[in-house]
């Protein structure tokens, strides 16, 4: 499955949803993760909802999104899209996000995980 990344150096989920001009995306699964892309975020004009319908889209074909932080509206948007959003409390490495990931894949899935899986 596809997991986008929010983050200001590419190594640390450091980067709020909102004011990220870069999400990182890996494709990740039980036994092997993988370096996808990188979708950019153009300069935005527009209301804030306008900003949050058009990062959504650009997140499409992603199951998880990670962020340093994320309102409220824009959690609910992702969530409509399935698009699971989920918040690094300490700025946390990517590589370790992956691997935590990984070990509950191998294992039994909790039900948000199965359902993203599902997307992919």
């Amino acid at each position: 499955m596809k997991i986008a990344f929010a983050s200001t150096d590419q190594i640390h989920v450091d980067e709020h949803f909102g004011r990220t001009e870069k999400f990182y995306v890996w494709t990740v699964g039980p036994e092997e993760a993988k370096f996808s892309g990188v979708i950019e975020i153009k300069d935005e004009t527009g209301d804030t909802a306008d900003r949050i319908e058009a990062r959504s889209a650009a997140l499409a074909d992603c199951a998880i999104v990670y962020v340093g932080q994320i309102g409220g509206p824009a959690a609910a948007r992702l969530a409509a899209k399935k698009i699971q959003p989920l918040k690094s409390k300490t700025h946390e490495p990517i590589h370790e996000v992956i691997a935590r990931l990984q070990d509950v894949l191998k294992g039994s899935p909790p039900p948000w995980l199965r359902r993203a899986m599902l997307k992919a």
